[in-house]
């Protein structure tokens, strides 16, 4: 049982399609022809007229002329590459100096090189323009000459002292002999008619987009790496930024608290050492208390290990570890993070630190009394989302507590939104890309 999906479009049969594409490659060199010839005349003729008159002035409205009419034979040619190439077809952007006076808004074309690309692709079209005609005209002319041929052999003469091309190669002289031989040549070139026909139209097509797109396409792969290489830096930027301001708050975090404990346990353990030979049983009372430090100070390190790479996310991946930490959240929190496959461990820590930086913020300012947290994966990345009904207020801006975590979404190649409008809650947004 086949089903039909409603809105999809079914791809054409192969012989179809080459069909098509041959119409489309046919019309174009044939139309091709005639408008090289007319862009040939008409180009040359006002370029060397605006370079011959250009000494009295004369040729430059001449030669602003020629190239804005190139332009429009290029806008033309264009439209008609774009099926050819199979792709659609940018404009490049002109130069123009707007906001000056009317005499350098005149002369603009002048100084832009796209315009003189136009203007040199509708002097010189001519020469593929004519090569890819022959060659069109001659394999269509006898691929349907050679295979109509049985129709109208009776209609030519054919005296006894005319050599006919099948007599030449060897063959008899009979109507049977020349309908076969004629009927093989058109088999041959129709069946190479397509491959023929395609090289003549991208011999064309080649030659215009080189020209009328070519540089401008370069100029966009430049701009495109330039923009690239900008969020490269940033990403390294927010990257360094990010670290630093982890590493900060772990050297902070260790200096609050293990160092303090470690600092009063061994103080207690040398205040227990001398109570030993006076005083026993305060000495083991002494002893009791720096055990419960030990122990405290144990939990603290083991939060802190927790914040710099939990096991639960290595080894469990990134639900389970999100459910560990809703856990130990204060505030009640609503998870949906349904199961996903597991993603790129950089991806992974970043989810799980949003959220853990998220939920700590809740924890410490909101003053909520409830968080939802829900993370869904899609084709292009992993969205992660923490929203609470507090009082709001915050922001990505440098000073706050979001700017860090901001950072490491940056460095990850994401973005992060906050919306928190005052005693509206906070809703923030994490798309990640995978």
């Amino acid at each position: 049982m086949t089903t039909t999906y409603a809105g999809a479009t079914a791809e054409p049969a192969p012989a179809r399609r080459y069909l098509r594409q041959l119409g489309i490659d046919t019309q174009y060199v044939l139309l091709g022809f005639p408008l090289g010839l007319i862009t040939l005349v008409l180009c040359m003729t006002g370029f060397f007229l605006g370079i011959g008159m250009v000494i009295i002035w004369v040729g430059l409205p001449v030669l602003v002329a020629t190239l804005l009419m190139s332009r429009g034979f290029a806008v033309l040619e264009r439209a008609r590459i774009g099926p050819v190439l199979g792709r659609s077809m940018t404009h490049p952007v002109y130069r123009s100096a707007a906001g000056s006076g009317w005499m350098r808004r005149s002369i603009a074309p002048l100084a832009d090189g796209q315009a003189w690309l136009d203007l040199v692709h509708g002097m010189f079209r001519f020469i593929p323009n004519t090569i890819g005609f022959v060659f069109v005209i001659t394999w269509w002319a006898i691929a349907l000459g050679g295979l109509t041929y049985p129709l109208w052999d009776w209609s030519l003469p054919h005296p006894e002292a005319n050599y006919e091309l099948p007599e030449i190669l060897g063959f008899d002289d009979t109507a049977g002999t020349r309908i076969l031989f004629y009927v093989v040549i058109g088999l041959i070139f129709t069946a190479t008619l397509y491959p023929v026909v395609r090289a003549a139209a991208l011999l064309e097509a080649a030659f215009g987009y080189s020209l009328l797109n070519g540089v401008d396409r370069l100029r966009q792969q430049v701009a495109e790496a330039n923009a690239a290489r900008d969020v490269a830096q940033e990403q390294r930027a927010a990257a360094v930024s990010a670290e630093a301001v982890a590493l900060r708050k772990l050297e902070r975090d260790i200096h609050d608290g293990p160092q303090q404990r470690l600092v009063r346990l061994a103080m207690d353990l040398g205040r227990a050492e001398q109570q030993f030979g006076t005083d026993p049983e305060a000495a083991r009372a002494t002893v009791a208390e720096a055990l419960a430090q030990t122990r405290e100070t144990l939990d603290e390190l083991r939060a802190l290990s927790r914040g710099i790479a939990p096991p639960i996310l290595v080894d469990r991946g990134l639900r389970a570890a999100l459910t560990a930490l809703a856990g130990r959240c204060t505030i009640p929190v609503d998870l949906d993070a349904p199961p996903i496959e597991r993603l790129d461990p950089a991806i992974e820590s970043t989810a799980y630190f949003v959220v853990a930086e998220a939920l700590t913020n809740v924890a410490k300012h909101s003053h909520a009394s409830e968080v939802q947290v829900i993370v869904q994966r899609n084709a292009t990345g992993l969205l992660v989302t923490v929203a609470d009904d507090g009082v709001g207020g915050a922001s990505l801006a440098k000073g706050h507590g979001l700017a860090g975590l901001d950072d490491r979404v940056r460095a990850a190649g994401g973005v992060l939104a906050v919306v928190s409008a005052a005693g509206e809650g906070t809703r923030l947004t994490a798309a990640l890309p995978i």
